[in-house]
């Protein structure tokens, strides 16, 4: 897979979305990857203003729009100055979401930053319709930043799932954080463990039901890292009994992660149609960063 080739960052020009243009001109200057950094106006609440105070608030789209691009270039320039990286300025007007994947696909993109708190984008990322269309939509991985950056990713969470999709995301975590030490994490659940105890199934019955499925798992965990050509030394294998959303967001911070890199889905019938269960908490509980693959 090869290195990014252009990053969007999407920014409400709010204090914690800085942690966003941050990484993404981190990330940016790591990779050689062309940097652009978006805001969305939505002027949709000025329509009120203006029929409110008729002939005082006509020029108010525009002086919001200005005020918009004078930050939007003052935050490019502080990334030039603490990144040497030249960023591309964008403000548009619209429907957030709509928009940014608009831009998205127009520019090409192949990874979108945003951040997890603020306003706008930012603010509802994690929230309901608005975290479940941008990842739908969107045609990239999506980067939700959390935490301050202050150097490159160290030690990356890949929770696995052994569907066709983990070796694309094993690939995704190599192409975020090539130096980077891979925690390779499967959590299991013995299928229909709930009707087995219903049925009174002896517990010795279980924990040997629980071993097996086990090994099987240690197995197929190992073939995957050979297949996705992982050494032994660059990566830390665990398989866990459990629930998946709870095992990744503890094992974050059991391996002191810095970054989580999952895809939208899981293998099972009842995975969310928009975006998986799993994904929707590791989002929402997580401390570190949230790599979402395509």
């Amino acid at each position: 897979m090869t290195a990014f080739q252009r990053i969007l960052v999407a920014t409400d020009l709010s204090a914690p979305a800085r942690r966003a243009a941050e990484r993404g001109a981190m990330l940016s200057r790591q990779t050689q990857a062309a940097l652009d950094l978006l805001h969305v106006a939505d002027l949709s609440p000025l329509d009120h203003l203006r029929q409110w105070l008729p002939g005082q608030a006509q020029d108010m789209p525009q002086r919001v729009l200005e005020a918009a691009q004078a930050q939007v270039h003052a935050l490019a320039d502080l990334l030039r100055q603490r990144h040497g990286v030249a960023a591309n300025t964008h403000v548009r007007t619209g429907a957030v979401t709509n928009e940014l994947v608009r831009i998205v696909k127009e520019l090409q993109a192949d990874l979108l930053v945003c951040g997890a708190r603020g306003e706008s984008v930012v603010r509802h990322l994690l929230l309901g319709t608005t975290a479940q269309r941008i990842l739908r939509t969107t045609p990239c991985p999506v980067l939700v930043v959390k935490q301050s950056p202050h150097e490159g990713y160290r030690r990356v969470l890949v929770p696995v799932d052994f569907s066709d999709a983990s070796l694309g995301t094993l690939a995704l975590a190599r192409r975020i954080a090539p130096g980077a030490e891979l925690v390779l994490l499967h959590a299991f659940e013995v299928p229909f463990e709930g009707h087995l105890r219903y049925a009174r199934v002896e517990e010795d019955i279980l924990t040997q039901y629980r071993t097996v499925a086990r090994q099987v798992a240690t197995e197929k965990l190992e073939a995957l890292r050979v297949q996705a050509g992982l050494a032994s030394e660059e990566c830390h294998c665990i398989v866990q009994y459990g629930d998946p959303a709870l095992r990744t967001v503890e094992q974050e911070q059991d391996q002191d992660c810095d970054l989580i890199v999952m895809g939208k889905h899981g293998e099972g019938p009842v995975a969310d149609l928009l975006l998986g269960s799993v994904t929707k908490h590791v989002l929402a509980e997580s401390q570190c960063d949230v790599l979402v693959s395509v």
